[in-house]
């Protein structure tokens, strides 16, 4: 599972007086496709919104189409409740983080960081001052003078970030954001930007297509699928209870069947396996999450060969083939409890980890 972050400001928002930013019926049109299709979507100030989703399925033109740069085919962005019909990019007053940094080889770090500055008129004095005070928050205090050649890529992504922040933006907007960082620096980094936008009180909407990534940092997580939204909530709901087999697949669950929901039970290739009190009866899609798979003596519940592992860091992935079943299933296994390949045990499943999809 990726890290989640639980905060208690993660609510969705109603109503533009509340949003800072807010979308009405979003579309983009590239022929005959919708890049976007009839989007709405409100961001709260304060919030951090995650849009998650494969390529294609519109997040970025959704960024682009906040910042300015992709025109609508229809519908509306309001920014504090104002219509940004006709408004240029550069007077939005949003800040845009693009997953290459695209920072200016030919400035130094301090060049890099003042640039939105200098193009909003501040004074070179002021300019030093916030230059110096975002390199201190971004983990780069004395940078100032540093070539950008000289930079790692978590150095560079941290002065793009400083640089976007200078002009101190109303609504800060990161496309795919760590995208170009190997994981062990990604997964540090997120967890020191979303501590960093807590602490500022910055506004963001970020996309990517790394569910760990999108868990980790935001409040609100919104699933896209070819220009429409999927699934908004927070990274608790989205991930307890997706809606429907293509966000349940998307977030790597594979355990997902037809299946026929009676009393207290649904039938299904696997036998008999229970479902959640309350479950409307009839046919449906229904998810058992890896953690409800439980292995047990194999005369106690459907008899399964093991057929391969996988380490996952925090459990194995055990992968196994029913006698008499085509669909494999996917167990999570503490690393010593986990089977060799060709043993054959039983599973019985847990309710409390089914879920049943839309």
């Amino acid at each position: 599972m990726p890290p989640v972050s639980t905060s208690t400001e993660a609510t969705a928002v109603s109503g533009a007086a509340q949003a800072l930013l807010r979308l009405e019926g979003a579309t983009v049109r590239f022929g005959a496709r919708a890049a976007l299709d009839s989007v709405d979507l409100d961001v709260a100030e304060h919030e951090i919104v995650c849009v998650l989703g494969p390529s294609g399925s519109g997040k970025s033109t959704l960024l682009r189409v906040v910042a300015g740069l992709q025109e609508l085919d229809s519908g509306r962005v309001f920014l504090d409740g104002r219509d940004q019909s006709g408004v240029a990019a550069h007077r939005r007053g949003v800040g845009l983080m693009f997953q290459d940094h695209q920072l200016f080889p030919q400035r130094d770090v301090g060049g890099n960081v003042a640039f939105g500055l200098r193009m909003h008129g501040a004074s070179r004095a002021e300019q030093d001052v916030r230059v110096e005070d975002l390199l201190e928050l971004v983990g780069l205090p004395g940078a100032s003078r540093r070539t950008v050649a000289a930079l790692s890529g978590g150095e560079q992504q941290r002065v793009a970030l400083a640089r976007a922040l200078a002009p101190r933006p109303r609504l800060l907007m990161l496309d795919e954001p760590l995208g170009q960082l190997d994981r062990s620096l990604r997964e540090r980094l997120v967890v020191e930007l979303r501590e960093l936008f807590t602490e500022l009180g910055t506004t963001v909407l970020a996309v990517t297509h790394d569910q760990g990534e999108a868990f980790a940092l935001s409040d609100r997580v919104v699933v896209m699928r070819d220009g429409r939204i999927a699934q908004s909530g927070t990274p608790l709901e989205v991930w307890q209870n997706p809606v429907d087999e293509f966000v349940a697949r998307f977030l790597g669950f594979d355990n997902v069947v037809e299946a026929t929901v009676g009393t207290g039970s649904a039938d299904t290739p696997w036998g008999k396996v229970p479902v959640p009190g309350g479950t409307p009866q009839g046919d449906c899609k229904l998810l058992v999450r890896p953690a409800g798979v439980r292995l047990v003596p194999a005369r106690e519940g459907l008899v399964c060969t093991v057929a391969a592992r996988t380490f996952r860091g925090t459990h194995v992935a055990v992968h196994l083939q029913p006698r008499d079943a085509p669909p494999r299933l996917e167990a999570a296994c503490a690393l010593r409890d986990a089977p060799e390949p060709g043993a054959e045990v039983g599973v019985a499943f847990d309710a409390q980890e089914i879920v049943v999809l839309r």
